[in-house]
């Protein structure tokens, strides 16, 4: 195979690729918005059971009692594939973003085509420039798995509210303790968000 076969081949392997990529982009969103929309919806479903529930003191307690520990085992797995996805998709846009700058080296150095991607020597940079997005750690409060992490920590709180309340009379403390509780198991899963995106697209 002389270089002008191997050149041709080797830009019908990129390109195939190229379209590969974009597809497991668009499955990891659509994973994501499903999984999001499930919890959200078994989510609602438990708040108006519990507002059935709210007129008979004797009933409320058990139904949160079955009910809170599920939600949160739900958005605890919700929000793990989400992280994962998130992770999946960052990766497919570097990929995605190596093979725009060879189309530009190759194919278009004259031209302005494709030269976003290599408009900074950081590809991952440049991927989350491409769709708009400026990189940073801040950015991925933004991301859906944020959003289910949010839910879980308020869930966690009330959680923890509910159960003070059962044991005591100083309704300061629940409020108090609830909120706490709810901002660290929220800065936990951020954490988790960052560490686990640090670990694997670095």
């Amino acid at each position: 195979m002389d270089d002008a076969e191997r050149e041709k081949a080797l830009l019908s392997v990129l390109s195939t690729e190229h379209y590969a990529l974009q597809t497991s982009r668009s499955g990891t969103i659509d994973e994501a918005t499903g999984r999001a929309t499930i919890f959200l919806s078994v989510l609602s479903a438990a708040l108006i059971g519990l507002g059935f529930a709210a007129g008979n003191d004797k009933v409320v307690r058990p139904y949160l009692g079955a009910v809170l520990p599920i939600l949160v085992i739900i958005g605890i797995l919700t929000f793990l594939r989400l992280v994962e996805t998130t992770v999946e998709n960052s990766l497919d846009l570097r990929r995605i973003q190596r093979i725009r700058a060879y189309y530009h080296h190759r194919l278009a150095s004259e031209h302005d085509f494709f030269a976003d991607a290599v408009v900074s020597e950081d590809t991952a940079q440049a991927a989350w420039m491409m769709v708009g997005t400026r990189p940073g750690r801040w950015e991925f409060l933004l991301t859906t798995a944020a959003l289910v992490g949010a839910v879980n920590a308020a869930l966690v709180g009330s959680g923890v509210a509910l159960l003070l309340g059962m044991v005591g009379r100083w309704h300061w403390l629940m409020v108090v303790a609830g909120v706490a509780v709810a901002l660290a198991a929220f800065a936990a899963q951020f954490a988790y968000i960052l560490w686990t995106s640090a670990g694997r697209t670095a």
